[in-house]
């Protein structure tokens, strides 16, 4: 008599449902956390900190214009916490410039006042018009860089403006006649010109090469986390291996949770040596990136890689195969979103910002900007990066190796250990 047929396995309720949740969670997870952060830019934003330098000099004049604009920007802004005006002088904004610290300058040069007033001199018949100088910082971030442009912008066309209204009327009630070309240079006196403040190279990709990088390190100690596991337990005999329509099985090699984690972690610290050279190698030598200290580089891409790896082999170990759902959900969906490369965290909402405290991909780009962008110095970024990565490691650790010996102390076994007849009792055969 032949033997049933067995049922589909698409009859299994267990099977709808364990496989919907877990789908649900994530595509929940990525629409919230990618999208959610990213709509509302301009609504969002809130202090973005932008150098306003005044560098004018009044040369014996009663007014200083430099002052004037200074004050307009001040009442002008009055209540509205959306940029960050930070008063200082130009060789502390090259500085701050130089190490991602604010997107942009609004400049005020030396010889403003007396440029704007030379406009209502009768003698002038060829007026030239005063200069206020903008400065970028796509290293900074490039979204963030053209918000602060802008904002400088409108600044600087708003003060010129004012500041023609007042030349002018001054110049109508002194009883001053001016060249037709003045009084109309006069409706908009000060022209505004717009310079990189902190120049990348070519190959920077327009201030994005840093996180793409940093991305890359995260999604190759990923990937590598869930293939060190996953060929630690075949070698173990846990897992068996398809290759194409081949199957193998090792013979299951009994041993303790955290023997089989302090094996995947050794692994991985290997294996990211091979994988940060990879990535180096391509990106700088192929590509041809643009980077300096190249020694730093691999240093911070091979430790990047490894601390991500055992991060997902703790949680992996801790959790099993929901722990690729934590991981992803962790170094993907909440750490793109906050880790100010695209969008500024400045322009991110409250919940955002706060998740980027902690997040270790907004740690990683930073460490990644000063190393590419600002000289490797430590007040960039690159202190705070390895600071965080030292931290992870440490409770990744903690928490994966004290999980793990807490099963095995439980004995909650992956597999039952077999059973060997000791006289006439059955005892669990030690496991290695």
């Amino acid at each position: 008599m032949p033997s049933p047929r067995p049922s589909s396995v698409l009859r299994s309720p267990r099977l709808w449902t364990v496989s919907g949740l877990i789908l649900a969670i994530a595509t929940a997870a990525f629409s919230l956390l990618y999208v959610g952060g990213n709509l509302d830019p301009k609504g969002n934003l809130r202090d973005l900190p932008v150098a306003l330098v005044n560098e004018d000099q009044s040369n014996g004049a009663r007014m200083n214009l430099g002052d004037q604009i200074v004050s307009g920007i001040d009442k002008a802004t009055a209540g509205n916490n959306t940029i960050s005006w930070q008063r200082m002088n130009r060789q502390q904004a090259d500085k701050q410039l130089g190490q991602g610290k604010v997107f942009g300058a609004l400049v005020i040069p030396q010889n403003f006042t007396a440029a704007v007033t030379r406009l209502t001199s009768p003698e002038q018949s060829r007026p030239s018009r005063p200069t206020l100088t903008v400065l970028t910082n796509q290293a900074a971030g490039s979204v963030g860089s053209a918000m602060a442009d802008r904002a400088a912008q409108q600044a600087a066309h708003t003060a010129s403006t004012q500041l023609g209204t007042e030349l002018l009327h001054h110049a109508r009630a002194q009883g001053t006649h001016l060249a037709p070309a003045a009084e109309l240079l006069l409706t908009d006196p000060v022209a505004v010109t717009v310079a990189d403040g902190h120049p990348l190279g070519s190959h920077s990709g327009m201030g994005l090469s840093a996180f793409y990088y940093s991305l890359v390190l995260v999604v190759c100690g990923m990937l590598g986390a869930n293939l060190v596991n996953s060929q630690v337990d075949t070698a173990l005999g846990y897992l068996h291996s398809d290759i194409g329509p081949f199957r193998q099985r090792m013979p299951v090699q009994h041993t303790t949770r955290v023997r089989t984690l302090a094996t995947s972690i050794t692994l991985m610290a290997g294996l990211a040596i091979v994988m940060g050279s990879l990535v180096e190698a391509i990106t700088v030598s192929v590509l041809g990136m643009d980077a300096s200290h190249l020694t730093l580089l691999w240093l911070y891409s091979v430790s990047t890689i490894a601390v991500v790896g055992i991060s997902g082999l703790a949680l992996l170990a801790a959790f099993g195969t929901p722990g690729m759902l934590l991981l992803t959900i962790v170094f993907i969906a909440m750490a793109v979103p906050t880790s100010g490369a695209t969008v500024p965290l400045q322009a991110l909402p409250d919940f955002f910002r706060a998740l980027a405290v902690f997040e270790p991909l907004r740690q990683i780009t930073d460490g990644m900007r000063s190393i590419l962008y600002f000289n490797a110095q430590a007040d960039a970024g690159l202190t705070r990066a390895w600071l965080a990565m030292a931290i992870a490691l440490g409770a990744a650790l903690l928490f994966g190796l004290g999980v793990t010996r807490f099963y095995d102390r439980r004995g909650l076994h992956r597999i039952p250990p077999p059973t060997t007849p000791v006289g006439d009792t059955l005892t669990p055969a030690t496991t290695r």
